[in-house]
């Protein structure tokens, strides 16, 4: 008799056998992946993903030998031998990835790694029992999906089987991931649960509470909520249509998040989508769209994920009391909506590992909402509109490019471009873009910060935006050193529990027309609900330009000629290169277009950054790293998901104890049986990004440590000397320059 896990009786009544694994796994992985249209080969993955368990070696493992063994490799040989033929090898070649790599990650096909799938070959395996022959089946077949004959190119076929593979990988990693943890589950007397409603089930109620929400609104009947609610019933009229890929162009004040929310509950009506999945630019502003969603649809059903602090992978043979069905999902996206980040849902897709791939087959089937499409990092750029077309054409997904200032993404625009003619979903873009203009954008050449104050001290409310931290600091100890009122500073030195505090009060010194001078990074321009009637911003892109401008007199309450925003330059604070190259793609469009917010400068403007990039669109060669030849496929998975990082930061995380609730999750790092994962989505509110070096010299210097490395290592960077905190800017890592008392070592 052969076994899969161990249990705790000594004669092995109570331990789970391995053919019973594997055909359960297969089972599942297989009723997963259907949707998908890969039911045979996730049941072929499946089946023989933990072959190598069928070994004397691994067998002494479970019995408590202190052997290392390596059972995942011989499930992937099995697969590129005999057990496929025809087309079918093809696929067999792809759930050899997905075998080799279920624990520890899909491999590349070849490297200079022992891990890569070509070396694992290689590799002296101990011998199988032949019995898993008559356990098991010695063929597979029917594995080619109906889809696999429509791509278009070579290169599309190539790319689309690396994503084939994603999704193979993902239903095997979640399937092994369920019987695992079902089986000590019960032998240990838990439940896990797990399951959700439907989005199906939920939709009646969801629309219901959706048409309650915007008859609220109605009421107030003005010139502006007459507008956003024509474009709400226009948008919602296009639900209909079929499913794919779709622009939204609304300016800022149209009232796009709740557009695009109407128009997803109508459409999954309309055809049966699995799920809503919302995709946001920036950390900063999700927790403003998830209470907007869950004030509509309901707490229970409206799923966050996003955290500043790597999560490792749980190992399911661990004791799970801690954790609940919401935090469950955080790992296979189980939700019937889901708000998340652009750099949760792209890094997951062109992930390798188990703990991030295997909520992919769930993202099949849904409706992809993604908010401010224009702040996709150009260096990915193509890879992530290949994948977007990908999930479009091959997976049941819709996928609404959701933004002011629509990037030319479109195949007129872009070579390989998406299929979005006929597709937008707003009534008249640019007859909206003149309606919503509620500012104009003045330049005025350069300024210090002796101007900018002085320009503050003529403007009791007031915005001004910089392109750095350093910039943002200097400024605000300028302005306070004059004495000026209602000074505010917004900026990532204060984590987002710090920063929803600061908005709070920036929203309401607004209302009650108090001082309020805000000086803040870029963080605040992309969705962030605030209304100045002035706005300064340092030079920078055009979409960063009009995302400013959609800050300045956003409820339309004054005269747009009144309603300035200057652009300046900042003589002392130089841009970085790739804002550099932006301020002249816009200085171009200065001359050519005399209304910078129209949809017509927008789009030359597209044009004429994607045409300076060229190759530079996949500045990774991400793209390239999927190939086909005689010999089969070459696929680097692995090198792929190391190169794909949608933010080049050089940043580091630091935990910031600022309030009750963090200092409650800290102290919980102490409390090994609570997971890892638990506590990083605990403390995700209270990080600030630090710049690496500035990091290692608070941790020599005594001011930041890592909380019970014991148990959590590297993981959780704390800050301990909170004076390094102070509540007007937050973190001040420059003063980390010298050494705490009680640290000094003689």
């Amino acid at each position: 008799m052969y076994y899969a896990h161990s249990g705790r009786d000594g004669s092995k009544a109570d331990w789970q056998e391995l053919r019973a694994h594997l055909l359960a796994t297969a089972d599942l992985a297989s009723r997963l992946a259907a949707p998908l249209g890969l039911a045979a080969a996730a049941h072929a993955a499946g089946l023989f993903h933990d072959l190598g368990k069928y070994t004397a070696e691994f067998q002494k493992r479970l019995t408590g030998a202190d052997v290392r063994v390596d059972h995942s490799t011989a499930g992937a040989i099995a697969m590129l031998g005999d057990l496929a033929a025809g087309a079918d090898k093809s696929i067999a070649e792809l759930i050899a990835y997905c075998i080799a790599g279920h624990h520890a990650g899909l491999p590349d096909r070849q490297n200079d790694s022992p891990a890569c799938l070509e070396r694992r070959r290689e590799t002296k395996l101990p011998a199988l029992d032949p019995i898993w022959k008559a356990e098991l089946v010695t063929q597979v077949s029917d594995l080619v999906p109906s889809f696999a004959r429509n791509y278009r190119s070579r290169e599309a076929l190539c790319f689309g089987l690396s994503v084939m593979g994603r999704m193979i990988f993902s239903c095997l990693v979640d399937a092994d991931f369920k019987d695992t943890e079902a089986f000590y589950a019960a032998l240990e007397g838990r439940v896990v649960e797990r399951d959700w409603p439907t989005l199906d089930a939920l939709l009646p109620a969801f629309r219901e509470a959706f048409d309650a929400h915007m008859r609220g609104k109605a009421s107030t009947a003005t010139t502006l909520n007459r507008l956003r609610g024509d474009i709400l019933a226009h948008v919602r009229g296009k639900a209909g249509e079929a499913p794919g890929l779709f622009t939204l162009t609304v300016p800022t004040g149209g009232g796009k998040t709740l557009a695009s929310l109407g128009f997803a509950l109508d459409h999954a009506q309309a055809h049966g989508h699995r799920r809503i999945i919302y995709a946001i630019p920036f950390t900063s502003i999700i927790d403003q769209t998830v209470e907007v969603f869950r004030d509509i649809l309901g707490d229970d059903h409206v799923l966050a994920h996003h955290s500043a602090v790597e999560e490792r992978t749980f190992d399911p043979m661990q004791g799970r009391d801690s954790r609940d069905k919401l935090k469950l999902a955080m790992e296979d996206w189980a939700a019937p909506v889901i708000v998340t980040t652009n750099v949760q849902l792209f890094e997951s897709l062109f992930a390798a590992r188990p703990s991030r791939a295997r909520k992919l087959h769930n993202i099949a089937g849904s409706i992809i909402i993604l908010d401010e499409a224009q702040t996709i990092p150009r260096a990915l750029l193509r890879p992530c509109i290949r994948m977007l077309d990908e999930l479009a054409r091959n997976y049941g997904c819709t996928i609404v490019l959701c933004t002011a200032t629509q990037p030319a993404l479109d195949q007129r625009n872009l070579p390989d471009g998406l299929p979005l003619e006929g597709r937008e979903l707003s009534p008249d873009p640019s007859g909206l873009a003149r309606q919503l203009r509620r500012a104009r954008i003045v330049p005025a050449g350069p300024m210090d910060n002796t101007a900018l104050v002085d320009a503050l001290v003529s403007a009791r409310q007031a915005l001004v935006i910089v392109n750095s931290r350093r910039h943002a600091l200097e400024l605000f100890q300028a302005a306070q050193a004059a004495g000026l009122d209602g000074l505010i500073h917004l900026t990532t030195r204060q984590c987002a529990a710090h920063r929803r505090l600061i908005l709070d009060d920036v929203r309401s010194r607004l209302k009650g027309e108090a001082p309020c001078r805000v000086i803040a990074t870029s963080l605040i321009e992309a969705g962030v609900d605030v209304d100045f009637p002035r706005v300064w911003r340092a030079e920078a892109g055009l979409e960063q330009i009009i995302q400013a401008a959609g800050r300045c007199n956003r409820e339309g309450k004054l005269a747009p000629e009144d309603s300035i925003v200057t652009v300046f330059s900042a003589p002392d604070y130089p841009p970085p290169n790739e804002i550099k190259d932006l301020i002249s793609d816009m200085g171009r469009m200065i001359d050519k277009h005399p209304d910078l917010l129209s949809l017509d400068a927008i789009a030359d403007y597209f044009g004429e950054v994607y045409w300076r990039m060229g190759d530079r669109l996949d500045a990774k060669k991400i793209l390239e790293k999927f190939t086909i030849s005689r010999r089969g496929t070459d696929f680097a998975y692995r090198s792929v998901a190391e190169a794909f990082k949608m933010i080049e930061s050089g940043l580091a995380p630091v935990i910031i104890p600022y309030d009750a609730a963090a200092e409650k999750a800290v102290s919980e790092l102490g409390i090994e049986h609570i997971s890892s994962g638990t506590l990083a989505r605990k403390l995700q509110s209270f990080i600030v990004q630090v710049p690496l070096k500035a990091r290692e010299l608070l941790i020599r210097n005594g001011h930041v440590a890592f909380a019970h490395a014991e148990i959590r290592a590297d993981q959780f960077a704390v800050l301990n000397n909170t004076s390094l905190y102070r509540d007007d800017v937050g973190l001040l890592w420059e003063n980390a320059d010298y050494i705490l008392e009680e640290s000094v070592i003689i």
